[in-house]
């Protein structure tokens, strides 16, 4: 499947381009100042459950507003080839952000975010939600063959058991805190058993098995800018952890079961 669009190819390549620079940035510097390591900056913050429901909103409610649209606009759209699947995809996309946006932002009880962490992250969620939606509803051209089935499959596939893993990730951390209280302890269940950054991994792996099914340069962008930028962060939490916690596992990897 390939895409037309110089203007979709462009934003892509920037965005890979861009995840690049987040890792340099993170593994030569320091790490992107919220969570843990909020202390380390200064300025105006945001509540957590307020900034992670502003910056990740709006890459549910803009693949929203172009689908309408584009039923308005091109009302065929469902009798396109294999606009079921593109539907179906986007729909998994949307399901994700509408899980981080309407759940967890209101569940989470992390520090508060500096604002302008969360315009950041609002700028790039509009953007590259834009970039996925446009991609899927008005460049994708699905063939009809036994390898793409299998990709859509294996991709999906992935990509729900990835979510699987960082919502119950999310849970354990939650849990390991009472409403109101900043300290740290050792997480354990589930994929903590394996690797510090549990959470991050579930997000890494959602996002490469949605590469695999769309099999597209916006999607393999987002994946690879998914890896630069949480990659580094679980590395920084495998770390701190070790620092904090005399008797932490040392069997653990920080993103990827017996590897890394």
């Amino acid at each position: 499947m390939e895409c037309r669009d110089s203007a979709v190819s462009a934003l892509s390549w920037v965005m890979i381009v861009l995840g690049v620079l987040v890792l340099l940035r993170q593994t030569l510097g320091r790490p992107s100042l919220y969570g843990r390591y909020t202390e380390e900056s200064g300025g105006r913050s945001c509540p957590a459950r307020a900034a992670w429901f502003l910056q990740e909103a709006p890459a549910f409610l803009l693949p929203l507003l172009l689908l309408l649209l584009t039923e308005r606009d091109a009302p065929e759209l469902e009798s396109r080839p294999a606009a079921g699947r593109a539907l179906l995809l986007l729909g998994a996309f949307m399901v994700h952000y509408f899980h981080r946006s309407f759940i967890y932002a209101f569940l989470t009880r992390g520090r508060p975010v500096p604002l302008f962490i969360v315009v950041y992250a609002a700028i790039f969620c509009s953007i590259n939600s834009f970039l996925q939606a446009h991609f899927l509803l008005h460049c994708a051209h699905f063939h009809d063959s036994w390898l793409t089935d299998a990709r859509l499959t294996a991709g999906l596939l992935l990509f729900v058991c990835g979510m699987i893993i960082n919502i119950h990730s999310d849970h354990v951390l939650r849990s390991l805190r009472k409403p109101g209280e900043l300290v740290y302890r050792i997480p354990r269940g589930g994929m903590f058993e394996w690797v510090s950054g549990a959470n991050f991994f579930g997000e890494i792996t959602e996002w490469c098995g949605y590469a695999i099914a769309v099999w597209s340069l916006p999607a393999f962008a987002f994946a690879f800018f998914t890896i630069c930028s949480i990659g580094p962060r679980a590395y920084q939490h495998h770390r701190d952890y070790q620092q904090r916690f005399k008797d932490y596992p040392r069997s653990r990897k920080a993103v990827i079961p017996f590897l890394l």
